[in-house]
């Protein structure tokens, strides 16, 4: 079977989450500080998923907040909570993306979200980021209850799509995420936006790059020469 369906994680690896940077500096004083909010967010869905804890991305993103404001006292009002929360929901897409995805598209490929976000998340964001004729489908974790990088996230997405985790590959910007990928049997590419070394203890793809339309050609030429 051709390997003709591609994973995009969709917070930070598509879209951009520097725009949610200006609310942080007005909420927290640094915009730096959103660094820490999602990597706080990132840190608590892995314990939660090794853990068995049942909850889902956008109540944890509430928690990484009131976590922020509890350490460096700054409580936040309603609306700067929400409207952190509302940004998030309507990130653009990185500038490389709209010109990847449909060169993507004309090469044969089938295009499909997966994220720890919740579905109807999901597809706000993508609709909000103009990319939804971009996308041929969507895959969330709130189905199974856990998230990336739990096996479970890697081997539901297989069946939800209808393909064997060895003909599938995720991109992704999180060095955590592709190893999970490759650790359940995908193929994985990675792409460099937060320039932070990638980590020595993980698996790495062969395919990682700094640009977009760089790591595009790689995929097309890796896969028509399998």
């Amino acid at each position: 079977m051709p390997r003709d369906t591609l994973l995009f994680d969709i917070n930070e690896s598509t879209l951009n989450l520097n725009n949610l940077k200006p609310l942080f500096k007005d909420a927290f004083g640094d915009e730096e500080r959103m660094s820490l909010w999602f990597f706080t967010l990132l840190h608590t869905s892995t314990v939660c998923a090794l853990t068995g804890v049942k909850t889902d991305f956008a109540s944890l993103a509430r928690a990484a907040l009131a976590s922020l404001e509890v350490r460096f006292d700054r409580p936040l009002s309603d609306q700067q909570r929400n409207g952190i929360i509302e940004a998030f929901a309507a990130m653009p897409p990185h500038g490389d993306m709209p010109a990847a995805l449909k060169q993507l598209r004309q090469a044969g490929y089938r295009i499909i979200a997966f994220t720890n976000s919740s579905l109807n998340f999901v597809k706000m964001q993508i609709n909000n980021a103009g990319l939804a004729d971009d996308f041929d489908d969507y895959v969330s974790v709130e189905q199974i209850g856990s998230f990336k990088p739990d096996l479970k996230a890697y081997q539901y997405v297989a069946s939800a799509v209808n393909r064997p985790l060895s003909e599938l590959r995720l991109i992704a910007t999180h060095d955590w995420d592709t190893h999970g990928a490759l650790s359940a049997g995908m193929q994985a590419a990675y792409i460099d936006r937060t320039h932070l070394p990638y980590n020595p203890y993980y698996l790495r793809p062969e395919i990682c790059e700094q640009q977009m339309d760089t790591l595009v050609q790689r995929i097309i030429a890796a896969d028509k020469h399998r």
